[in-house]
């Protein structure tokens, strides 16, 4: 009974840490190095050899396949890009440089990130002229019209357990998308048919439940990839935990706003 308490104090002291956590904690030491696809655009090549990059944030490469990501979202340099949920900056950082000088990037954080990454964005922020970084409730964000494409990477499990109508945030990115544009989301599975279930917990989700929700507002979807699938990761672990950090089942979903 004392250690299923322990459990249980842990499981919850994990799901109140939730993002802090994913920023904090190192990531898991790829196998081998990340080699960049022979056929990845110069801008995006740029973007992932960007000297301004962390050693830590280039460990993780190997198991997020950076330039892959991009090349499946279609990015293009001079594109404007919302990012939901930047706290961290791996994409942030990808996504400044291969825009360029021409392209923009709006980052838009909940107002609890302040604690662990407020600081962070905001320096992040200043030294980019192609960056904007706003904390709000998603639920009263009015996000820039007319985008390319809007990014919400390992986070829509966090909506719900953070007060987030995700029904109307999906509608809201909807038309914030010019015509054809690019909704990319990516997020940890949790066994299949669970839902909501474990986003509270373990940080996962049943994502036929991201699929439901997107397309519901008016999406199609584009592409669904096994890019980042692992089928060796147990979908029932806490995505934090010791040796699955870094390494769990990934879904891919490419949404396009139809033209």
């Amino acid at each position: 009974m004392r250690q299923a308490l322990i459990a249980c104090v842990s499981v919850a002291a994990a799901s109140l840490c939730g993002g802090a956590a994913r920023a904090q904690q190192p990531a898991a030491e790829p196998s081998r190095p990340y080699v960049m696809p022979a056929d990845a655009p110069a801008y995006i090549r740029r973007a992932v050899e960007s000297p301004e990059r962390s050693d830590e944030m280039r460990a993780r490469d190997f198991n997020r396949k950076p330039a892959e990501v991009l090349m499946l979202a279609g990015l293009k340099e001079g594109n404007r890009v919302v990012e939901i949920a930047g706290f961290g900056q791996y994409f942030t950082m990808l996504l400044c440089a291969a825009v360029g000088p021409k392209g923009r990037v709006d980052v838009y954080d909940l107002p609890y990130t302040e604690r662990f990454a407020g600081e962070a964005s905001r320096a992040f922020d200043a030294k980019h002229d192609n960056e904007t970084y706003t904390q709000v409730s998603y639920n009263d964000a009015k996000l820039p019209q007319n985008v390319d494409a809007v990014y919400m990477i390992l986070y829509y499990h966090d909506l719900k357990p953070q007060g987030v109508d995700t029904a109307a945030l999906n509608r809201k990115i909807l038309a914030a998308l010019k015509p054809g544009g690019i909704y990319l989301v990516i997020d940890h599975k949790a066994e299949d048919g669970s839902g909501w279930r474990d986003a509270g917990t373990i940080h996962r989700i049943g994502v036929e439940t991201i699929k439901q929700e997107v397309l519901a507002a008016g999406f199609e979807l584009a592409r669904e990839s096994d890019l980042l699938a692992n089928p060796k990761d147990d979908r029932s672990k806490m995505v934090f935990a010791p040796g699955t950090r870094g390494t769990t089942d990934q879904a891919v979903f490419v949404f396009r706003k139809p033209r």
